[in-house]
C-alpha cells in the first residue's frame, strides 16, 4: 500500500472511531441525532450525552493512544529494540506512586494530578541522571536503570494498596489499570500530542539514521547524543501525559509501532504520524468496548488492551520466529 494512501485509510479510520464511540454506549444514539448533536441542531439530553459525556472522553482516549503509540516509537529509536515499551523507564510507576500517594490522603483531582506529574518527573529524572554519568550516554544502562527503578516504585504502589482503606482501593485498581472515566478536560493532553508530533517529525531523518546504530549514525553527521537526550525527553513527556489522563494502560506503545511498520511506514516520516493516528483510533475504540459491551457496567480500558496486545504480540513474535528460520 503507498504510504500516502495508508495514511489516508488512517484518518479515515480515526474519524470512523469518533462516530462510532460517539453512538456507542450505554445509551445508544442513532448516526443522524450523533450529526445533529454535534452541529448543534440538536438539544436535550441527547445532546448533553454527546457533548459533555462522550466527546471529552473520546479525546482523552485519541491523545492517550496516540502519545502512548509515539513513546513507543521513540523509545524503540532510542534503545534499537523493537519490543521497548514507554513505561520501560519508571515514569508510569512514578506518576502513579504520586497519584496514589494523593489518594492515600483523600485529596481531590487537580492536587492528585500534580502529585502524580512531580512523581513521574522525579523518577525520569533519576533514572535520567543514572543513565547519563560523566557526559557519557549509554542507552543500554538506561535500559536497566528503568526496569530497576521501575521495580523498586512497583514494590511501593503495592505497600501503597495493603495500607490502602477499603473504600479507596478499587479506585485505585481502576487508575492503575487504565481508566479514561475521569477525563473531563482532554484539551492539554491533546495540545501536547500535537506539539510533541510537530517537534518530533523534524526529527524523522535523524531517527532513520539512528535506528542503524549509534557509530553509523555518528559517522552520517548525526549528532548521536543531543538526538538521543532529546527524544528521551520526548518520550518521557508523551507517557507522562497519557498516565496523567489515563492511567497506566499497555501494550498500545508496543504493538502499534509494529503494525505500522509491516504496513510499509518504517521510515520515521510516515511512521510517526501513523503511530499516532492507529494509536488514537485503537484506544478509542477498545475505550468504547470497555464502557459499552457491558453496560452499564464499565471496565478499565487497560485490561481489554492487553487482552488484545497479548495475542498480537505473540503472533508477531511467532511470524518474526518463522522468518528467522
Amino acid at each position: 500500500m503507498p504510504r500516502a494512501l495508508g495514511l489516508v485509510f488512517l484518518l479515515f479510520i480515526a474519524g470512523a472511531s469518533v462516530l462510532v464511540s460517539l453512538a456507542a454506549g450505554s445509551v445508544p444514539i442513532p448516526v443522524e441525532d450523533t450529526f445533529a448533536a454535534l452541529s448543534g441542531s440538536l438539544s436535550g439530553p441527547t445532546a448533553d450525552i454527546v457533548w459533555k459525556l462522550r466527546l471529552p472522553r473520546i479525546l482523552a482516549a485519541f491523545s492517550c493512544g496516540g502519545l502512548l503509540a509515539m513513546a513507543g516509537v521513540l523509545l524503540q529509536v532510542l534503545l534499537r529494540n523493537p519490543l521497548a515499551d514507554p513505561y520501560i523507564f519508571g515514569v508510569s510507576g512514578g506518576a502513579a506512586l504520586g497519584v496514589l500517594l494523593a489518594m492515600l490522603l483523600g485529596t481531590g483531582t487537580m492536587i492528585q494530578t500534580g502529585s502524580g506529574l512531580a512523581g513521574a518527573i522525579a523518577a525520569s529524572a533519576l533514572v535520567f541522571g543514572l543513565s547519563f554519568r560523566t557526559g557519557n550516554w549509554n542507552p543500554y544502562r538506561l535500559l536497566l536503570t528503568g526496569v530497576v527503578v521501575a521495580a523498586g516504585l512497583n514494590a511501593a504502589l503495592s505497600l501503597i494498596l495493603v495500607l490502602a482503606p477499603q473504600t479507596a482501593i478499587k479506585g485505585m485498581l481502576f487508575w492503575l489499570m487504565g481508566d479514561l472515566g475521569y477525563a473531563e478536560h482532554p484539551l492539554p493532553a491533546l495540545l501536547v500530542l500535537m506539539t510533541l508530533l510537530i517537534v518530533a517529525t523534524p526529527l524523522a531523518q535523524a531517527m532513520n539514521v539512528l535506528a542503524l546504530g549509534r557509530i553509523k549514525a555518528r559517522s552520517l553527521g548525526v549528532a548521536v547524543t543531543g538526538t538521543e537526550i532529546l527524544l528521551y525527553g520526548l518520550a518521557a513527556l508523551a507517557t507522562v501525559t497519557a498516565v496523567l489522563f489515563g492511567g497506566t494502560i499497555g501494550f498500545v506503545g508496543l504493538i502499534v509501532p509494529h503494525l505500522m511498520r509491516m504496513l510499509g511506514m518504517a521510515d520515521h516520516r510516515w511512521l510517526l504520524p501513523s503511530a499516532v493516528l492507529a494509536g488514537g483510533s485503537f484506544l478509542m475504540i477498545a475505550d468504547t468496548i470497555a464502557r459499552s459491551a457491558w453496560a452499564p457496567l464499565q471496565f478499565p480500558v487497560g485490561v481489554l488492551t492487553a487482552l488484545l496486545g497479548v495475542p498480537v504480540l505473540l503472533l508477531l513474535l511467532a511470524g518474526r520466529g518463522n522468518a528467522a528460520r
